[in-house]
């Protein structure tokens, strides 16, 4: 399982991408940058643009380099080999990849965010072949006895604007009444530092990121309990790309059957759980 943050990583199994800063603005467009071979238009000739928002390690974040890299890139770097171009990406908010806005827009090609699949955002985007299961987990600080939501009545807790674990927490908040005050945060690394500096007392989110960030944070926070929603995460593509989803499809298929994917699953998930 690889750390981001730690110089001594290689990355053997997922190729560096390259991080474009901002991008095309405006209105819904046609993608007029490229064509592949095989007849997938691009945004850009030569290139497959990703839409990320960062960071949301293990699946994309910056090394030490300022390289992205992470499970995402380097399944969607199969995508772009594939396609016979390279990746690149492009950091932007979540709001805007997860409402189909920054494909529409033509920012990039392709969304990889660690984003789960939902019945909603299947009305503005087409998503992929499911490719990772996702559980959220409860954190808190090393040595919390707490264990449930239960437990956390008259407490903050923190979450990640326009996440379904977001959705999940006030949904379970409103259902059973709970006297939390739930606190969302633009992104994952703002939710961790109120969760290490005591802004809130407990913080859920997907438990591979919680995962990473103990490894690299030994000793300051600890998974209190897990939540088995049932999510999974897919890439997204604009609505009628079918060229593209179908390459996109055909990548992760061919990765399961060789072996590729668990060998990405390996160096930045860790063990596969027991099927």
């Amino acid at each position: 399982m690889k750390s981001f943050g730690n110089s001594r990583r290689v990355a053997t199994l997922a190729t560096a991408a390259a991080l474009v800063v901002g991008g095309l603005a405006g209105c819904a467009k046609e993608d007029t940058g490229g064509t592949t071979e095989g007849g997938v238009a691009l945004v850009k000739a030569g290139a497959l643009t990703t839409c990320t928002h960062l960071p949301y390690a293990p699946f994309q974040a910056k090394d030490d380099t300022g390289k992205v890299v992470g499970f995402d890139v380097a399944l969607v770097d199969l995508v772009a080999k594939k396609l016979g171009v390279t990746q690149e990406i492009v950091d932007t908010p979540f709001e805007g990849i997860k409402s189909g806005s920054d494909l529409n827009a033509g920012k990039c090609d392709i969304a990889a965010a660690g984003m789960t699949i939902t019945d909603e955002r299947k009305q503005v985007l087409d998503f992929s072949d499911p490719y990772f299961d996702a559980t959220q987990a409860l954190a808190v600080l090393t040595g919390t006895t707490v264990k449930t939501l239960d437990e956390l009545a008259g407490k903050r807790v923190g979450v990640q604007g326009g996440t379904t674990g977001e959705d999940y927490i006030k949904t379970q908040v409103a259902e059973k009444s709970l006297d939390i005050e739930v606190v969302s945060y633009k992104d994952l690394a703002a939710q961790q530092q109120a969760l290490a500096t005591k802004q809130v007392d407990a913080a859920v989110n997907d438990l591979p990121v919680w995962n990473e960030y103990i490894k690299n944070n030994p000793g300051k926070v600890e998974v209190a309990a897990g939540f088995d929603t049932g999510e999974q995460y897919g890439f997204a593509v604009k609505k009628g790309n079918a060229e593209l989803l179908k390459a996109v499809n055909e990548s992760l298929a061919a990765a399961r059957t060789d072996g590729t994917y668990d060998q990405i699953y390996a160096t930045w998930i860790g063990a596969k759980p027991a099927a």
